[in-house]
């Protein structure tokens, strides 16, 4: 197979990472040192280091000073999670979408989210209940916190027309974000809410998104019953 662009640190790492997947190099085994590879790909040493620094992040291999880079014996599992918009989720499903903002006001952030949501003292944060529809049943009820700071334009947003779920997908870009799932039992409120009978078990999410150190937004939601998650690894 010929090699494509090793020139660049991007083009190498694909190639090393390609010996990895193709069982070449096996679990625990030394790879070739930096010099070797340099050497073979007809390129600087550095451009080698810094596909392998790549690979070490990704926890594909490890690197020992003086003792060389290995594969790893059991590399991480990852799985790949997604932000859903969730109008696209239900149009996905065949169903028309719609949702209607149940509350919105600005307020204080609740102690309970000072450790977790970090916005400065005194500052209100934009609040938020929103049910969502699939084909005019509950679908998700959604409660959430938006950073002003992180988000100025929300302030001006009734959310309507768009949810903030979208907006903020489209206009307010996240470096990382925190993500629980977890089971709630339905009360009386989430029962009227979602159509679900009282104390049954309902799907639950939290997340929390930042921009590098700015938090963005917390939301937690709550999905009518029979909802199923999927996503990819």
């Amino acid at each position: 197979m010929a090699l494509t662009d090793t020139n660049s640190w991007t083009g190498i790492r694909e190639v090393l990472l390609r010996r990895i997947h193709d069982r070449i190099w096996q679990p625990g085994e030394q790879i070739p040192h930096e010099a070797d590879l340099a050497e073979e790909f007809g390129c600087a040493r550095t451009t080698v280091n810094r596909a392998l620094r790549d690979l070490a992040e990704s926890g594909l291999v490890v690197r020992k000073r003086r003792a060389g880079t290995r594969v790893a014996v059991n590399p991480p599992q990852r799985a790949t999670l997604t932000i859903p918009i969730l109008r696209e989720e239900v149009e996905t499903l065949g169903q028309p979408y719609r949702h209607l903002v149940l509350e919105r006001d600005l307020r204080p952030l609740p102690p309970k989210l000072h450790g977790a949501f970090q916005v400065s003292l005194g500052d209100d944060v934009l609040f938020l209940k929103t049910l969502h529809f699939a084909n005019e049943r509950p679908y998700a009820f959604e409660e959430r916190y938006i950073n002003l700071a992180a988000a100025p334009e929300a302030r001006d947003m009734s959310f309507n027309d768009i949810s903030a779920n979208e907006w903020l997908v489209h206009n307010a870009p996240y470096s990382h974000g925190d993500l629980s799932f977890f089971a709630v039992t339905a009360d009386q409120t989430l029962s009227a809410k979602l159509d679900a009978e009282v104390g049954a078990a309902l799907f639950a999410m939290e997340r929390i998104t930042w921009a590098g150190e700015q938090p963005i937004t917390h939301v937690r939601l709550i999905f009518a019953p029979g909802y199923r998650m999927r996503t990819e690894i």
